[in-house]
């Protein structure tokens, strides 16, 4: 059975929820696509191993159950079984019995359901007893009651190039970070696969669509946001025009450091300061915006680095469908408003391919003008700089920035790094005589 993208833009939200919530769970079933695997298994896998819990977190429809049920030995899913529900919100106690490691779904909508596990796992003392997914982080109980060493965090993002199938993976972050000279290597992407891509998102939901219903299927997801789940997550009613408005305005300024200020008066309608932070409160809760924090070296002299982050949303095909966008306009008259959303696919996928080795993604700026797009920085202090171009035509200035980045870090910073590397959509892997490897997102892996 599919879905008619065409026609469920014209139904009410009551009907698209229960149609969303039907797709879901047909999904589930295996029934519509087949599995992919995601990187973030290996680290499910891992801290399964590690700790008595895990839980996965993430934006609705990105896979968390799915991935979670490949581990679980039971399951209890709280938001399709209303009286498992009803139980948990009774007494969290009384779901927590089963074989294990057994999945609590959705584990937020009952309150006292983190408390519950984590008193579970000290009680039993084993490993890899309870799987966790949310889709939205529950007000103040998890920082009143941090589980640490009980329960481990990780987050879940939508599909990367690679997931997807789009890219090659031949060119490894790992790799880089170990400073393994990238392999020269062929490439048919270009930028106007590249723009495709991202507006159609990495949504599970999304494979085998065509691009003309994925967009139509990720403008009805900004629907289901503004009008219901900002409600969702704590009652509370919003203005779903404002939230539009809001989101709208946040996609206008991807991948820039603009002050929430700014965002909030570049609204069509100005929010209020106070409105404003809430509505962004309600949407990090629900897991859909993940700025990007500046990177603070050593460098060999004083100059001040920027600390406001790059705004992102969870994934660049929001900030289309906020827009109201198109691949094509995005091609024609929108190329610069391209750049940008390209720029926030590659830090997307960057994150993603990370994250095995701990690696936090974030960017530097200073008050000379110099900036590059992306650090990508393991845990023991290994790093890469990458900058990121929609095109090979800007490869020079690219390569510019890295090198005189390299100029002002102190000999201990450079020492510790793998690569400079300019990332595009179209051009091959290769490395040019100033050592810059040049290569595209369709090569980039963990």
């Amino acid at each position: 059975m599919l879905l008619d993208f065409a026609v469920f833009s014209t139904i009410s939200l009551s009907s698209k929820v229960q149609s969303l919530n039907y797709l879901e769970k047909y999904l589930d079933m295996g029934t519509m696509s087949e599995h992919r695997e995601r990187i973030v298994e290996g680290q499910v896998e891992a801290r399964l191993r590690t700790h008595g819990a895990v839980l996965v977190t993430g934006p609705k429809a990105v896979g968390k159950t799915t991935t979670a049920r490949g581990f679980a030995a039971s399951e209890v899913r709280l938001d399709r079984d209303r009286a498992s529900l009803t139980a948990a919100q009774t007494d969290p106690g009384l779901v927590l019995d089963g074989e294990h490691p057994r999945l609590i779904d959705e584990y937020q909508l009952a309150e006292g359901m983190w408390n519950a596990v984590r008193g579970r796992v000290d009680d039993l003392g084993g490993k890899g007893l309870f799987l966790l997914t949310g889709s939205s982080t529950p007000e103040g109980e998890e920082a009143s009651h941090t589980g640490a060493r009980r329960i481990a965090p990780v987050t879940m993002r939508t599909m990367t190039l690679l997931e997807r199938g789009l890219s090659s993976g031949a060119v490894s972050i790992g790799a880089l970070l170990d400073g393994v000279p990238a392999r020269s290597e062929p490439h048919d992407f270009g930028v106007t696969e590249a723009v495709e891509a991202l507006a159609v998102g990495g949504w599970p939901d999304n494979l085998g669509l065509t691009a003309v219903d994925a967009l139509d299927a990720n403008a009805d997801y900004i629907d289901v946001i503004v009008n219901a789940d900002v409600r969702r997550v704590d009652g509370v009613k919003r203005d779903p025009d404002g939230v539009r408005r809001l989101l709208a305005s946040y996609a206008r300024n991807v991948a820039t450091d603009a002050a929430l200020r700014t965002i909030g008066r570049a609204a069509e309608s100005p929010l209020s300061e106070v409105t404003l932070h809430d509505y962004l409160r309600t949407l990090r809760r629900l897991f859909l915006i993940e700025d990007q924090e500046s990177w603070k070296p050593r460098l060999r002299s004083r100059v001040r680095l920027a600390a406001t982050p790059k705004r992102h949303l969870a994934d660049p095909s929001l900030a289309v469908a906020a827009l109201g966008a198109t691949p094509q306009r995005l091609l024609g008259p929108e190329i610069e408003l391209a750049g940008l959303l390209f720029e926030s696919q590659a830090v997307h996928d960057l994150r993603v391919y990370a994250q095995p080795h701990r690696g936090v993604v974030r960017f530097y700026r200073d008050n000379k003008g110099l900036e590059v797009d992306a650090i990508v920085e393991a845990v023991d202090g290994r790093w890469i700089a990458i900058e990121v171009k929609l095109g090979h035509h800007w490869v020079d200035e690219g390569a510019r920035n890295l090198l005189a980045l390299r100029d002002k870090l102190s000999a201990e910073a450079n020492a510790a790094c793998g690569a400079l590397v300019v990332v595009v959509a179209d051009s091959p892997t290769y490395t040019r005589p100033d050592g810059v490897v040049v290569t595209s997102i369709a090569s980039l892996g963990p």
